[in-house]
């Protein structure tokens, strides 16, 4: 069977390359989806990309990774501070994942400081810019066994 991660991209981030730029940086989502994609071949896995504006793409997706994934990494925008029905659709399928934030969210506006997230996932990369993708990576790996 293939070893297989899921990569999450919420709300927003299909603009990462024109969109303040000064706090996401000039990468594209095509670039974090390359270097994650990256990551995870180094670490014997293969990845399937997903990114929508809508939550229920989201969840659907993150239900159908019960079925062929190990692992999921998640930036889900600003659904972090606000989806319940997000986390719902982690916890209830029992993946290990990983929290990714480009920005520091502890930095910025107080409404960015509160995840729904940060205390059901495995692993919580806040603030390393896109390189934080694969570092989620490297660190799920290392929990799969």
């Amino acid at each position: 069977m293939t070893r297989r991660m899921l990569l999450v991209n919420g709300p927003n981030l299909n603009l990462l390359g024109s969109r303040e730029p000064e706090v996401y940086g000039t990468a594209t989502l095509q670039d974090v989806e390359k270097l994650t994609a990256d990551a995870a071949s180094a670490e014997g896995f293969e990845l399937r990309a997903v990114q929508s504006n809508h939550e229920g793409v989201l969840i659907d997706a993150i239900h159908a990774a019960r079925e062929d994934c190990a692992a999921i990494v998640i930036n889900p925008g600003g659904l972090t501070h606000t989806s319940v029905s997000l986390r719902d659709a982690l916890t209830g399928i029992a993946l290990p994942f990983a929290e990714v934030h480009i920005s520091d969210v502890y930095a910025r506006e107080e409404f960015r400081h509160h995840s729904y997230l940060h205390d059901v996932a495995a692993v919580r990369v806040i603030g390393k810019g896109v390189g934080g993708y694969a570092s989620a990576v490297r660190q799920l790996a290392a929990l799969i066994p």
